[in-house]
């Protein structure tokens, strides 16, 4: 099977070198034909290129992979190779997040496949083990901590002390983290893996939009010094929940008791849980990214299609849901600074106290509905608002 890779960044070569450096007889069946670079003067590989026709032309090539990142031009990329009847294997969540059913319908029609485990969860086979229990259970909730760089930077904060831009500025020199940070740290980045997880487990299409998200970038040290008296851990948690024709969605900073599983995730690692209707709960652990966890989801998935020929599951995203904010609820930490903001508070506020030269309150318990509302009232007047909800 001959393989065309658009993109060599960390990706790229991730599967460049497991490809090339196993001595595993099966993927001695799988070849390189073809990188797409962006610099000429980058070229150090006889089958290196500028040209994207040379991969998405080349009627020897069987499968693109796209490392590229970002919507254009991978989306004409990924459509043209898929009206060219090749495969396509993706590792990038924002054009899949986007496109996923335009992509997922081309490549039906074309009797092709479009794979991207790799897109959520680096090497972690987190949306293979949704496909799986679909095919005998209705998933009723998915939720997880799927953006390392978030979690490395909560994970330092309270176990090694430093302060929010101490150890974001860290996480971008190990590279964990880009120069622009926001897609970490504003949950942009964790919506948009949300959007893919939330339609493949309930059969529908999830729109980016209608998923409220907030980061972590003004979080203090004060807070986690706070969370820690409490006993209580940090952590940037994507949720979908479905009920009967209802579904709800969010991306926010959640409060977990330290004996959780959740809790525990390390360093830069993910955990995915769902809830199947006779599974029950099921958790999964990993690398969330980095070059050879996510270069192995990559080649897991072109394995599936040169041993299973592409078996074209049942997606169809045909289920008609209804956005409900009122499945998800919770009690809720809010640190704000203005004293005038008590006044907009005073109703939910089951407990007030001082926070260094801040405010905070728990809350009584809120839906998601509520608690939105809420918060637009206060980032009127607070630039500094920080909230997690109570697990």
């Amino acid at each position: 099977m001959k393989i065309g890779i658009l993109g060599f960044g960390t990706v790229g070569s991730g599967v460049y070198e497991i490809i090339s450096n196993s001595g595993n007889c099966l993927m001695k069946n799988l070849e390189i034909s073809k990188i797409l670079i962006r610099d000429k003067n980058k070229i150090t590989l006889d089958n290196m290129t500028i040209e994207p026709n040379e991969l998405l032309c080349d009627d020897n090539i069987d499968v693109i992979v796209e490392v590229m990142g970002g919507i254009h031009p991978a989306y004409e990329y990924i459509m043209k190779a898929l009206k060219s009847g090749k495969h396509v294997v993706s590792a990038n969540k924002a054009v899949v997040s986007k496109y996923l059913e335009e992509f997922t319908q081309t490549a039906k029609e074309h009797n092709v496949g479009f794979l991207y485990e790799a897109s959520v969860g680096g090497g972690i086979p987190w949306l293979k083990s949704i496909k799986q229990v679909k095919r005998i259970d209705e998933i009723s909730q998915v939720y997880g901590i799927f953006n390392g760089t978030s979690n490395f930077i909560l994970y330092n904060m309270f176990e090694k002390g430093y302060d929010f831009n101490e150890i974001l500025k860290l996480a971008q020199d190990k590279g964990y983290a880009e120069s622009d940070p926001s897609a970490d740290i504003d949950g942009i980045d964790i919506q948009r893996k949300l959007t893919i997880i939330s339609s493949l487990a309930f059969d529908t299409v999830i729109k980016e939009e209608s998923i409220p998200t907030f980061g972590i970038r003004h979080v203090t040290k004060s807070d986690i010094n706070y969370f820690k008296k409490q006993n209580i851990t940090l952590k940037l948690v994507a949720t979908s929940v479905k009920n009967n024709n209802d579904y709800c969605s969010c991306v926010e900073p959640v409060l977990f008791t330290n004996n959780t599983i959740e809790a525990n995730v390390s360093e830069n690692f993910n955990i995915g849980s769902l809830t199947g209707s006779s599974i029950g709960e099921l958790k999964f652990y990993g690398q969330g990214a980095g070059k050879l966890p996510t270069g192995n989801a990559i080649v897991q998935d072109i394995i599936d299609i040169y041993t299973e020929g592409y078996q074209n599951y049942p997606y169809y995203f045909d289920k008609k849901l209804s956005l409900n904010q009122n499945l998800i609820k919770g009690k809720y930490f809010i640190r704000f600074s203005n004293e005038q903001s008590k006044e907009v508070l005073k109703d939910v506020a089951n407990d007030y106290f001082k926070l260094d030269s801040s405010h905070a309150i728990i809350t009584n318990e809120l839906t998601i509905k509520e608690s939105q509302s809420l918060f637009e009232k206060l980032s009127k007047s607070e630039t500094n608002l920080f909230y997690a909800r109570y697990n």
